[in-house]
């Protein structure tokens, strides 16, 4: 049987007519901003795409049902419930419950892929975590873009997280990496994590040809394309590096571990900063969502012309 997928009317009538989709995750609408400023936020993501001529689909799981592309209420109740934050691993399980969920980089990549999208914007990528050689704690996020054919528009991965480790495995996993118009890998919240990328494309008709020539070598894993903010954009470094530096050993000295640390850290940066990280993980949203649409654009035209 197939699964429970429902596409909106918008998105089927875009991936049907061969036109520019790009999908959204809802975790950063439901555990990422505070309300009500995330309802407007997710508004304002969804139309930055649609006056680019694409067709937004923030994915999310309702009623048991996986969607691709929310109405205006389906939205709200994602900014307004208080719901849990899904992987994939979890999709089965509140499936099976008739469940509601807000869906991570993971759960978000999967279903887009189940409803035959292959563009996806985001802010950073999970990786792996700092003492992973001995938590073994890495993100979904990974194995998941190893086997799922999406182009995922990301500002690296968080500073948080051990990047270089993460880019290791993504090379083991064979993910191409992209530098948008950069060599330098970024750090989400910095232009730049100081990882030297092997590849860079200039534009997205760069990206868009890739996606294009990965489909007929038939490979399966999915494209990272890395997008860092601009220097005017990031946040102090300085700022940046005492306030990591503080969350860290504020972490350890209440010995958290697993599932507790991300949001821990998050949300103490948030606080350490005085809510400028926040205005900074807007920035970055903004940002993808950019490019995120240009790529769609591109990889539309590269149907039409291919």
């Amino acid at each position: 049987m197939p699964a429970p997928l429902s596409v909106s009317p918008a998105v089927r009538e875009a991936l049907e007519a061969g036109r520019a989709v790009v999908a959204l995750e809802s975790t950063i609408i439901s555990h990422g901003l505070p309300r009500p400023d995330n309802l407007v936020a997710a508004r304002e993501f969804e139309d930055m795409l649609r006056a680019r001529g694409v067709v937004p689909a923030t994915i999310a799981v309702l009623d048991g049902e996986l969607k691709a592309g929310l109405s205006a209420d389906e939205l709200e109740r994602i900014a307004s419930e208080d719901i849990d934050k899904l992987s994939v691993r979890d999709l089965p399980i509140v499936l099976a419950r008739g469940g509601s969920g807000a869906t991570t980089v993971a759960a978000t990549s999967f279903i887009a892929h189940l409803a035959g999208i292959r563009v996806f914007a985001t802010g950073g990528l999970g990786g792996v975590h700092r003492g992973a050689s001995e938590s073994f704690d890495e993100s979904a996020d990974l194995g998941v873009l190893a086997d799922v054919p999406i182009t995922v528009v990301s500002a690296g991965v968080k500073s948080i997280l051990d990047i270089g480790a993460t880019l290791e495995r993504l090379e083991s996993l064979s993910v191409p990496v992209l530098g948008f118009a950069t060599r330098e890998f970024p750090s989400f919240w910095l232009t730049s994590s100081g990882h030297h990328l092997d590849w860079s494309v200039p534009d997205a008709e760069a990206v868009a040809e890739v996606m294009r020539m990965r489909d007929r070598l038939d490979q399966r894993a999915g494209i990272l394309v890395a997008n860092p903010l601009p220097l005017d954009q990031q946040l102090d470094p300085a700022v940046h590096d005492q306030a990591l530096d503080r969350a860290l050993a504020m972490a350890q000295e209440r010995g958290l571990s697993g599932k507790e640390v991300t949001p821990f850290l998050l949300l103490t940066i948030v606080e350490l900063t005085g809510g400028e990280s926040l205005r900074v993980n807007l920035d970055i949203a903004r940002n993808n969502i950019r490019v995120a649409g240009d790529i769609a654009v591109a990889w539309a035209g590269t149907q039409v012309s291919g």
